[in-house]
């Protein structure tokens, strides 16, 4: 097979157009192809092109390779395991937490016939939606059940990304993928640039994956938090799991994939000198637009075209006082949700269902801070979100209704008293407010100066009417937990610090291709294999991507 990219061809062009560009490229009709890759280039709206990567079979592959320097060879993406357990093997490794990473690390584990117990504080997901309603719906919060907590992970009540800027040099994410569209994802999102998957297939997908699991011997436990760990005086080396319910869980290979949010286990492991250090992420609003200006500002007349659906965005400014500012988790046809965890608490994250067709669109806009901007050691972050995040809860009344502002107001340095054209979709619903307290001076700052910027590159972005909505504050984990090569803790051997929450992901996907990783490093340990396979990386972990 080979690999021909960047195939152009423009957005109305008919089937067979295809079926040429590929003859023309390889000089020859093909014996049969396939897309691998099909994404768009909308940098002038009127004249959007569809570019493909694709894999065709010919006979003569060898000639064509040497006459064409163009062409190479499509790359083997099968996946194979790195390790099986073996006869009668008694060990079985643990996973903590049932987010991207926890998933797909339980789920690789079980394939290999390791048999892993799964620890989920939080509830099965259905159970954990409805829990997650109740909020929305009847501001009422369970600190264990919510966006943050339970079987899904955070990114459950999301977009369903599935896409990163991470690097995948063995195909991590094709297995993910794969694994996704058995458990029901749609099969485009094996071959569109930017896929999505949309809160209710999630739902249906986790637990299709949790009973594949449990079919291959993975034994699942939720409503049992870890509340300690238990090491070896001498080595340090993990040794027992001391859990909500009291019992103490014998464990040498421990898989921590909490997620970013687990504030308490921060705590815990930092009071048993697990090594950690503080790491950037960023705060800041989330903010809405009518769907229909992003999709007019984006595409153009070709708003509305089904190939393209609905617009989003990436916007960057780099603001005089030196900070960033960029979009974060944009959300085209979606909604914004409570995602508090916390009591007294409050915070903000946006979703969209698979068919991204609500009104609104939305996305965090939010500004980078640094180590030096909350000094006091690894869990100063957490203290420094939790500021705001009280901050937010008393400016929207104490009651889990969120502070909004118009962004007219916000740049004027006014508060809002009333809502305009933009109606907010946060539930429990918001409160018009000044935001200005609820956040560092300095990102205020920065904020005013580039939805400017933004309004620039994208004209309509600081209507007066558009409306902002606090906190966003859960970004990324505030935190790093270090590993070594074998992705063990670095003065805790068998603990294996995993996904977002270790500051090792940043979303479904490489969260995901995370979990894949660390799956393998203890397949691997525990069968005495060779050395880990390295995999990707976000480019700055303290953004996320997915």
């Amino acid at each position: 097979m080979l690999r021909l990219t960047e195939l152009r061809l423009p957005l109305d062009h008919p089937p067979e157009a295809l079926d040429a560009a590929v003859a023309e490229r390889l000089g020859a009709a093909p014996t049969r192809y396939s897309v691998f890759r099909r994404g768009y280039d909308a940098r002038n709206p009127r004249r959007i092109m569809l570019a493909y990567t694709v894999d065709a079979e010919v006979r003569d592959e060898t000639d064509l390779l040497a006459r064409d320097p163009r062409l190479r060879p499509s790359p083997d993406m099968t996946y194979r395991f790195v390790a099986e357990a073996p006869e009668g093997l008694a060990d079985r490794p643990v996973v903590v937490g049932t987010g991207p990473c926890g998933l797909m690390a339980a789920l690789i584990l079980a394939q290999s016939g390791f048999r892993p117990i799964i620890l989920e504080r939080g509830k099965a997901v259905r159970e954990r939606t409805q829990d997650t309603w109740g909020l929305w719906r009847r501001q009422v919060l369970n600190p264990e059940s919510n966006v943050q907590f339970g079987e899904g992970g955070a990114g459950t009540f999301s977009d369903g990304k599935l896409w990163s800027q991470i690097r995948d040099p063995f195909f991590f994410g094709r297995k993910l993928l794969k694994e996704f569209v058995k458990a029901g994802a749609p099969e485009e999102i094996l071959f569109i640039s930017k896929p999505h998957i949309g809160t209710f297939r999630l739902v249906q997908m986790v637990e299709r994956i949790r009973s594949e699991i449990t079919a291959l011997g993975g034994e699942y436990r939720f409503g049992q938090r870890v509340d300690d760990i238990e090491t070896d005086p001498g080595t340090r080396a993990i040794r027992a799991l001391h859990l909500s319910t009291g019992e103490r869980l014998e464990a040498r290979h421990v898989i921590l994939a909490i997620g970013h949010s687990a504030r308490d286990s921060f705590a815990m492991l930092h009071g048993r000198g697990v090594q950690m250090e503080a790491k950037p992420f960023s705060v800041g609003v989330r903010i809405e637009h009518p769907q229909s200006l992003i999709n007019l500002r984006r595409f153009g007349p070709n708003a509305g075209n089904m190939l393209l659906g609905a617009a989003d965005y990436r916007l960057v400014h780099h603001a005089s006082n030196g900070r960033g500012v960029y979009s974060f988790c944009m959300c085209p046809g979606g909604r914004v949700v409570a995602a508090a965890s916390e009591a007294g608490r409050l915070v903000t994250n946006g979703m969209s269902q698979y068919q991204r067709d609500e009104r609104n669109a939305n996305a965090g806009i939010v500004v980078g801070i640094n180590p030096e901007d909350y000094p006091g050691g690894p869990l100063a972050g957490i203290e420094f979100q939790r500021r705001w995040e009280e901050r937010a809860f008393e400016a929207g009344g104490r009651n889990y209704r969120a502070p909004a502002q118009r962004v007219g107001d916000f740049l004027a340095g006014r508060a809002s008293t009333t809502l305009g054209e933009v109606a907010p979709s946060y539930q429990p619903g918001v409160t018009p407010a000044d935001l200005a307290p609820c956040l560092p001076d300095f990102a205020v700052a920065a904020m005013r100066e580039a939805l400017a910027a933004f309004d620039r590159d994208l004209p309509g972005f600081a209507m007066g009417d558009a409306v902002m909505t606090g906190v966003e504050t859960r970004t990324s984990s505030p935190l790093r937990i270090p590993r070594g090569e074998d992705c063990q803790s670095l003065n805790t051997p068998g603990l294996y610090p995993a996904g977002e929450g270790a500051g090792y992901a940043g979303g479904i996907f490489s969260a995901g291709v995370d979990g894949i990783r660390v799956a393998e490093a203890v397949a691997l340990a525990m069968t005495g294999g060779g050395p880990v396979r390295s995999s990707g990386r976000p480019k700055d972990d303290s953004v996320t991507y997915g």
